[in-house]
């Protein structure tokens, strides 16, 4: 008993000091058995350890593999949390927009086409949900994805009859502006990335680069242009133009889309209304100035005009977010985390795996080319 007295005034005095001036105990010896600690250990100050300190036995660490197992509630995250308020939604489209799952262990992202749809059927049996706001923070993403995104939002306009306001953050554009087309009116930032009304389809010739390695591919195929857009054989002149008819007709569906949903779309100074359609991004001054987006604001004005296009009383009602049970929301601005924390601790990388995905038509504003494909 006296020795753990000792042990325990020795400890005191290491970690607290003595008459508010700590000092250096130096602490010999071993101390044998077990030491099981309940709660937190909180050390102030530098705790150094001199010598080799083992541990034997298993190190456990838990983590959650499936981060998306609860059903979607409401969060309010702004006025009354009377279930009986009127309420505006805000519901958000972040990151690339594909038709697959994004995530991984310890993340929360999922397939944004999937949660959109779940988003919007929740927001359908909700009687007491009066408008909408679709956030938006993507460059883009796949042209399927982008219709079935833009589907479901004109569905549930037609359904409903309840006014939805998209609001562009930092990116507005490729798919992402698509589906602000489908909403009744559009606010950017001022300093929001919007456009980029085109297609592209990355492909690569690689064949040069592995013949200087002996690697030579050896098909079976039936069908001249079944492997067309193949990274190992230059593409034929009749392969080139398939897919760039592909293209084009996918880039005239957005083009016919953006010139129903904006009819007082203006060119650029001294050019076209067609001048937009070539792929190019601006900002969102420049395209309130076009009529690419009603006008520029935040999140807090699209909620207001949101409020006025349905007749309610912005002060007077709450605004609710879309949450997992495991996914914290406290203002309009909380975003889901969609980088797998695991990733994150450990950025492993194994060429080839990671980029197994197939190359497919995006609606897309991309700067920098690479090989993985989205």
């Amino acid at each position: 008993m006296r020795q753990f007295r000792v042990l325990t005034c020795l400890l005191i005095l290491l970690f607290g000091g003595c008459m508010h001036r700590p000092f250096p105990v130096a602490m010999r010896g071993m101390i044998g058995g077990r030491m099981q600690m309940d709660g937190n250990m909180n050390v102030s100050g530098r705790t150094a350890v001199d010598g080799t300190m083992t541990m034997n036995g298993d190190l456990v660490t838990k983590v959650k593999a499936d981060n998306t197992a609860s059903a979607l509630s409401s969060v309010v995250v702004q006025g009354s949390s009377d279930s009986r308020t009127t309420k505006i939604a805000v519901i958000e489209l972040d990151g690339l927009l594909v038709n697959r799952n994004l995530g991984g262990v310890g993340s929360l992202a999922e397939n944004p086409v999937a949660l959109f749809r779940e988003k919007i059927r929740h927001l359908e049996q909700d009687p007491t949900v009066d408008a909408v706001v679709l956030r938006i923070d993507s460059p883009g993403g796949g042209v399927t994805a982008a219709e079935m995104i833009g589907h479901d939002l004109h569905r549930f306009r037609q359904r409903t009859g309840i006014p939805v306001v998209a609001c562009l953050m930092t990116h507005g554009a490729g798919a992402a502006y698509y589906v602000a087309t489908h909403c009744d009116a559009v606010i950017a930032h001022g300093t929001s990335v919007v456009g980029g009304i085109g297609v592209i389809l990355n492909l690569y010739n690689m064949e040069d680069a592995l013949g200087q390695y002996n690697i030579i591919a050896i098909p079976v195929k039936s069908g001249s242009q079944i492997d067309a857009g193949s990274p190992v054989r230059t593409m034929s002149e009749d392969e080139r133009a398939t897919l760039q008819q592909m293209a084009d007709s996918f880039h005239q569906m957005f083009v016919d889309q953006v010139k129903q949903a904006r009819p007082a779309l203006a060119g650029p100074s001294g050019g076209t209304v067609d001048d937009w359609f070539d792929g190019r991004v601006v900002t969102g001054s420049q395209a309130a100035q076009a009529g690419l987006v009603d006008q520029t604001g935040f999140i807090d004005d699209a909620i207001t005009m949101a409020g006025d296009l349905a007749g309610i009383d912005t002060d007077a009602c709450s605004v609710i977010m879309l949450r997992r049970d495991n996914d914290r929301a406290f203002t309009p601005l909380d975003i889901t985390p969609v980088r797998s924390q695991i990733g994150s601790l450990l950025p492993i990388q194994v060429p080839g795996l990671d980029r197994s995905e197939l190359p497919t038509f995006m609606y897309l504003w991309q700067i920098e080319p690479k090989f993985s494909h989205p």
